[in-house]
C-alpha cells in the first residue's frame, strides 16, 4: 500500500509570523496537533502542539507576540506520496515521531501521515505495532525527564 493510498490530504499550513496563539487555536479549531509552517512557496518547518507547550509556554513566553518561527521543529521529516507506508512505518519508528510531512517527487507538501492514518488503513499490523511502542517509549522518555 501506498502513502497516497492512507495520508491526510486536506492540510492546513501557518506562515513563519503566525502567532502561536493564532497556531493553537487553529489546532483546536481543527482538533490536529501539527501544523506545517511555510514562508508562502516552501515549508520551513513544522509547529506541533507539543512545540508550543515545550518552546513558549513553558519558557513563559506571550503566545500572541510569539511567533511560529520561534518555536517550531526546523529539521523536517517527510516521505514522498509514492513510496510504501513501511517506509513512512520505519521513518517514524527510526526517528521517534508520530507523523511526517507528505510530498510529491516536486517536493510540494501533499499532505501529512500519521501513525493513526497507519493504523487505520495500514495493513501490516506487526509492523504498525512496532512504531507505536517506538513511539510510545519516546514519549514515556520525555515524560520521565
Amino acid at each position: 500500500m501506498k502513502i497516497i493510498d492512507v495520508m491526510t490530504r486536506t492540510v492546513k499550513t501557518i506562515m513563519l509570523d503566525t502567532p502561536l496563539r493564532d497556531a493553537a487555536e487553529q489546532m483546536r479549531a481543527q482538533d490536529i496537533g501539527a501544523l506545517p509552517v511555510t514562508d508562502g512557496e516552501k515549508i520551513k518547518g513544522i509547529l506541533t502542539d507539543r512545540d508550543i507547550v515545550i518552546r513558549a509556554v513553558a519558557a513563559g513566553k506571550d503566545l500572541s507576540r510569539t511567533m511560529a518561527k520561534d518555536a517550531m521543529s526546523k529539521h523536517i521529516r517527510y516521505v514522498f506520496e509514492d513510496e510504501d507506508i513501511k517506509t513512512a512505518a520505519e521513518s517514524m519508528s527510526t526517528n521517534q515521531i508520530r507523523r511526517l510531512v507528505v510530498l510529491d517527487r516536486n517536493k510540494r507538501l501533499v499532505g501529512l501521515v500519521s501513525l493513526g492514518d497507519l493504523s487505520r488503513k495500514g495493513e501490516d499490523e506487526h509492523l504498525l505495532a512496532g512504531v507505536a511502542r517506538c513511539c510510545s517509549e519516546s514519549a514515556a522518555q520525555h515524560a520521565a525527564h
